[in-house]
């Protein structure tokens, strides 16, 4: 039976992450009663939390789900959208975090944009919104998110242009994608489902590091081939509409064979 991945996430995008996970092969589940949380995250294989459009009754979800996850040692992607702008939402993550003590074992992905990850290391840091800010570079957040690794003791994801991924030691850069993507909304959700789909069975922080990076790759090469199909049809105008279909199709149909073709990565 394919991997069942929980997800407390906002539902404006949560059919997205929903579908994204499917079209991977793995099964989702979107529950958000903090009455039933806890027994719905002991069956599954990871847990994804996003901090979007937040309210108390995720929030205590949250916690129970990631108590329990931290009590079954099994991967957490923790997706801080709008911690930039939302002293609400950076409190938040930062105290669940810190709440209960974690295995050596355990794996915890924090995942944001740019400005989301500066937010997470330095208080007097404020965003417009849940978008980057264009003041942040690549170099600026790459070095905040190997502080921040190193800090919070997890892989740190920060998603841009550039996709940065590092456990505090060995940082990878991710150079796919499309800026259509950009243009839909959830599409950063959507990675952080499949980043939780991905790491669905992994054992150990080298394996998550990895499975980290080949999430970035698949959705970055989603979005090109998607960008490609439908600007081939349409005489080179790509519509938002038909970009949204064809970024699922390419997410359920891409093969290691186009991923290994077209991956743009680095180490640093």
């Amino acid at each position: 039976m394919s991997d069942l991945i929980h997800c407390i996430t906002n539902p404006i995008s949560m059919m997205m992450c929903a579908n994204a996970i499917l079209s991977l092969g793995a099964r989702p589940i979107m529950a958000e009663h903090p009455l039933e949380v806890s027994e719905i995250t002991e069956t599954a294989g990871a847990l994804l939390i996003n901090l979007g459009n937040i309210s108390d009754t995720r929030m205590e979800a949250m916690k129970i789900s990631f108590s329990k996850a931290l009590e079954k040692v099994f991967p957490v992607v923790i997706d801080a959208v709008g911690v930039a702008c939302s002293e609400l939402r950076r409190s938040f993550i930062l105290s669940l975090i810190s709440s209960t003590p974690r295995s050596d074992k355990q794996i915890l992905l924090i995942k944001g944009n740019y400005s989301e990850i500066i937010a997470l290391l330095n208080p007097d840091y404020k965003g417009n919104g849940v978008d980057a800010g264009s003041e942040v570079t690549k170099d600026m957040a790459t070095e905040h998110a190997i502080m921040l690794s190193r800090k919070l003791d997890a892989i740190v994801l920060a998603s841009g242009a550039t996709d940065i991924i590092t456990d505090g030691e060995k940082t990878y850069l991710v150079n796919n994608g499309n800026p259509q993507l950009g243009k839909i909304t959830g599409t950063g959700c959507m990675l952080g489902a499949i980043c939780a789909t991905f790491f669905a069975g992994v054992k150990d922080r080298g394996g998550a590091l990895f499975a980290a990076v080949r999430a970035c790759e698949h959705m970055g090469i989603a979005g090109e081939l998607a960008y490609e199909a439908v600007s081939s049809i349409n005489a080179g105008k790509v519509g938002s509409g038909s970009f949204y279909t064809a970024l699922f199709d390419e997410i359920s149909l891409l093969d290691d064979k186009t991923i290994s073709e077209r991956r743009k990565v680095e180490k640093l």
